[in-house]
């Protein structure tokens, strides 16, 4: 049972996403209630079945605090879909700078980009003009709901819940 839930605050808010046995616990115990359960499965005690959860939410409003992705290598790739930004390949894939670091480039969701180790040794130390190279598309910020629809959610089942913000 590796399925997680998308648990939102009391104001439908995306909060954070759990397994579903933790998801299941809070709604038994009633803390939260079903907002959308998983597409008829089923979770089965010796002699009960409930419905496995998809999405919940909190029954009491809980102040978390903003809600960021941190900047990572995997999560670079996560955005990028594990592909080479100039060529499209997911073989020997790395990490590149759009504005290279020698150059003033800058560790930032909006200079670095997934990039195969041909390509990145193609482009070396220019910029994608200067190298005669384009990117597939311009890198973002992934705001914390996007990460989470376009990253953790593939069935599309939350995706009423979250927002599309970035362009």
């Amino acid at each position: 049972m590796n399925s997680r839930v998308l648990v939102l605050n009391q104001d439908f808010s995306p909060l954070m996403v759990c397994s579903v046995e933790r998801a299941f616990i809070l709604v038994y115990l009633q803390k939260s209630e079903m907002v959308r359960t998983s597409n008829g499965h089923k979770l089965h005690s010796i002699t009960q079945a409930f419905p496995m959860p998809s999405v919940i939410r909190l029954n009491r409003y809980v102040n978390a605090p903003y809600k960021g992705v941190n900047l990572t290598r995997q999560n670079i790739f996560k955005r990028d879909n594990n592909e080479c930004q100039y060529c499209g390949t997911r073989k020997d894939l790395t990490i590149d700078h759009v504005v290279p670091r020698a150059r003033g480039g800058k560790d930032s969701w909006t200079n670095l980009v997934t990039a195969c180790k041909r390509c990145n040794a193609k482009k070396g130390n220019d910029t994608p003009e200067q190298a005669g190279m384009h990117l597939k598309k311009k890198p973002y910020k992934p705001s914390y709901s996007i990460f989470l629809k376009d990253h953790l959610n593939s069935s599309g089942e939350w995706d009423p819940f979250l927002l599309d913000n970035h362009a």
